[in-house]
């Protein structure tokens, strides 16, 4: 009940008090907590739909105490890793899809590498044409994982008649949210400009990650492989040969989980990003990697649909996952065909005001025209301007696996009648109080 509680605001187990109310029901589906947040689970009070644009019931109003426990009509661990893990989302995995739709993946994905990138688009907006109807994840950034969290942390507060606990803040040296910038290369064009891609990140000092596909695509040069590495960048492993196919069945996908583990070894590579964002993370078992950074936070405009529901990273087992949180390049230019910088804002304003991570893909691949090149400038600046002033993390993937892996073993305890961190790395967590104010939590930082 109380496990993901804990583990994102790493508190003392004292201040989190939650028991089931009542018998859990046997079938899962949608249903609310409160106004604005929506879960899918098992539930033990109302009804569950199959849908979450159908009516839901609200079981926030079978909420009760008992003495300073808080008595919830479900599993909020359950009903987090369901979504985190995209549980809800199963009927849209690749080995769901029917035969037909199946072929036709196939079939685009054999004719892919010769359709210009104009014809792909009108192929792209096809299939995406309801994509505005979705109601759930919430677009452009969905937060229900941290909203669940603060609601159930803000009653267990309430029931302990405490108006403040304290947590280890999310990210190091007490800064405010996290930015991390990566760089998915696709084809020889854009291998060939990514000395000129960090030549544009150095400019604004921010350093990025780039993800190489191994095989089939192009002949990864090794000269560039060692610039990435003596310019202080990282190195990625993408799929295997972005064949759309690395997903399609299991069996499958553990032979060419060999062979990626291998270039990994490689490469030096510790974190793992799958083509076209496809995923199954109940198969990340088998990589042999640290990190993954192939779920996005809402996948409304990716061929996957689905998302995390998340601005934060998770464990899943062994590995780390580092969701993508924002819209990537290419959906933005060629599938919305926005060239401003108004949805990126929109974006990182929503993810830093829940202290999250905001997390780019940026393909070299297509902002080699300088129009495209032109906004990917100016969301470097928006995004220096914005950290000088509120005090944001500029990370490589590397650096947030090492901190969130430390931050998972530090525990706040009481010396001396005085809170404060221990664990690894403890020099650079800081303590934070979690205040009531009303029907919110407002967090404060102890920069001392």
């Amino acid at each position: 009940m109380n496990t993901a509680l804990l583990h994102h605001y790493r508190c003392p187990d004292r201040f989190a008090d939650l028991k089931l109310k009542g018998q859990l029901s046997g079938d899962a589906g949608y249903f609310r907590f409160g106004q604005h947040t929506i879960c899918y689970g098992q539930s033990a009070a109302g009804f569950r739909a199959s849908r979450a644009d159908a009516v839901l019931y609200d079981t926030f109003n079978d909420v009760t105490t008992d003495d300073s426990s808080v008595l919830v009509p479900f599993n909020p661990t359950d009903v987090i890793d369901n979504l985190r893990l995209e549980r809800y989302a199963k009927q849209f995995s690749l080995s769901a899809l029917n035969s037909w739709t199946q072929s036709l993946r196939r079939a685009y994905y054999f004719l892919r590498p010769l359709m210009h990138v104009h014809v792909r688009k009108h192929v792209q907006r096809a299939r995406l044409n309801d994509w505005q109807n979705l109601i759930f994840p919430h677009w452009p950034v969905d937060t229900t994982v941290e909203n669940l969290n603060e609601q159930t942390l803000l009653l267990s507060m309430k029931a302990k008649g405490v108006d403040r606990i304290p947590f280890v803040w999310f990210w190091p040296d007490g800064a405010e949210s996290c930015i991390v910038l990566t760089h998915d290369v696709e084809a020889d064009r854009g291998q060939s400009f990514c000395s000129e891609l960090m030549n544009i990140d150095d400019s604004f000092g921010i350093k990025a990650s780039f993800q190489l596909i191994p095989e089939g695509r192009y002949k990864i040069s090794t000269d560039l492989v060692q610039s990435i590495s003596d310019r202080g960048f990282e190195i990625g492993i993408q799929d295997l040969n972005h064949d759309g196919h690395l997903f399609r069945d299991k069996a499958q996908f553990l032979r060419r989980a060999e062979r990626i583990n291998r270039y990994g070894e490689i490469y030096g590579a510790r974190g793992f990003r799958a083509a076209v964002l496809y995923r199954n993370q109940d198969w990340y078992d088998a990589l042999n990697f640290s990190f993954d950074m192939s779920v996005p936070n809402v996948a409304h405009l990716d061929p996957q649909r689905g998302g995390c529901c998340t601005v934060m990273p998770y464990f899943v087992g062994d590995v780390l996952e580092i969701p993508v949180t924002t819209t990537q390049d290419y959906m933005l230019f060629h599938l919305l065909k926005d060239y401003s910088l108004d949805l990126w804002r929109m974006q990182t304003e929503a993810i830093v005001k829940k202290n999250g991570l905001v997390s780019f893909i940026i393909h070299p691949d297509y902002i080699i025209e300088k129009k495209a090149r032109d906004v990917y400038r100016g969301l470097l600046g928006f995004l220096r301007h914005r950290g000088s002033r509120d005090r944001l993390w500029f990370a490589l993937p590397g650096e947030v696996d090492q901190w969130w892996r430390a931050r998972s073993q530090m525990r706040v305890v009481e010396r001396n009648d005085q809170w404060r961190v221990e664990g690894p790395s403890a020099e650079r967590a800081k303590l934070a109080f979690a205040k009531a104010a009303g029907d919110h939590l407002e967090y404060e930082v102890d920069t001392q």
